[in-house]
């Protein structure tokens, strides 16, 4: 796999929309948080008749032999509630905060070679419930996480000449209560901002958005479900697939200008960094009480360089030459 340009890519995917500007938790746009690449329990999907998924579904085409070697890992988002109280000597009672914050999770699955996925395979997953108590200052502060639980689906079928179509299947079988529960709560044990990135050593990933004609048939025979696989690495390149819950072209790149992340992949950093420095002494005191990643943007944005900042007015990616008038 490309790790280092594949990673760049998923990290953007990963934290879309994790927190928007003004980056503030009162802030209306961020009180619904986690809408991109939600894998809910089957439960609570089965309660809302089905209008939430609980899997995901990715297909893609691999030309090579049997003997071509698959990798397949799956990431998303944990989620863990923040509570914060103040100790009953100081203060009678809680103050409940109930800010929800996301782990990094990551399941590497064994590799497999293409023809020894013909029957198929599952693979389970578990992530167990925990609990952590901080103390900062006066007050308490309590981390909590609940269980979740998954399977990996991964097969293979013939669709050619040394041609096989994969298929990954990503299952949240999280057992949770009778009815499935409210979403607040659903989310806690779900899979967020899920994506799934493959690599494949002797054997090369067709693109589905500009197959060869000879494969156009075939590629509008693979069905995705809640992601689209496409091409990551350098141009040219076709050893790595990233299945994204967000809408991306083949070869998606970070913009080099920016400094960092900003939980918006549209390249607007400028306008971002410039709304960022408008925010005023308490709104900026309420992002950096609220979230960590947030606090990592305002204390970015408010040390940038100039030099840093007038990298962000605009770039010329390239330059074509006119076509010249046949007349």
């Amino acid at each position: 796999m490309n790790v280092a340009r594949v990673e760049q890519i998923a990290n953007a995917v990963l934290y879309e929309g994790y927190m928007l500007y003004p980056y503030r938790p009162s802030s209306v746009k961020n009180q619904q948080r986690w809408n991109f690449g939600v894998v809910y329990p089957q439960i609570y999907s089965q309660a809302q008749g089905g209008e939430e998924a609980c899997s995901m579904r990715i297909e893609c085409l691999v030309s090579g032999s049997a003997d071509a070697i698959l990798e397949v890992k799956v990431r998303f988002l944990h989620l863990q509630t923040r509570s914060m109280r103040v100790p009953s000597e100081i203060r009678v009672g809680s103050l409940p905060d109930g800010w929800q914050e996301a782990v990094e999770r990551e399941v590497n699955l064994p590799e497999s070679a293409l023809g020894g996925l013909l029957q198929g395979t599952k693979c389970p997953f578990s992530f167990p419930s925990q609990m952590r108590v901080e103390s900062e200052r006066e007050a308490i502060i309590e981390r909590r996480q609940e269980a979740i639980e998954g399977i990996v689906d991964i097969s293979a079928e013939i669709v050619g000449e040394d041609l096989y179509k994969v298929r990954v299947l990503v299952r949240n079988v999280t057992a949770t209560e009778a009815g499935g529960a409210d979403r607040d709560t659903s989310l806690t044990r779900s899979l967020i901002s899920t994506h799934v990135i493959l690599g494949v050593r002797d054997g090369e990933f067709v693109s589905l958005l500009e197959p060869p004609e000879e494969l156009q048939d075939v590629v509008a025979r693979c069905q995705n479900m809640g992601a689209w696989p496409v091409l990551v690495g350098e141009p040219g390149q076709r050893n790595t697939l990233l299945a994204s819950p967000i809408i991306l072209y083949d070869y998606p790149q970070i913009a080099p200008e920016s400094a960092g992340d900003l939980f918006d992949g549209t390249e607007i950093d400028e306008i971002l960094s410039l709304r960022i420095m408008t925010l005023t002494d308490e709104e900026k005191r309420e992002i950096r009480q609220s979230d960590d990643r947030a606090r990592e943007i305002l204390d970015r944005t408010e040390a940038m360089p100039v030099e840093q900042f007038m990298k962000l007015h605009g770039a010329v990616r390239g330059l074509h030459p006119l076509k010249e008038d046949a007349s």
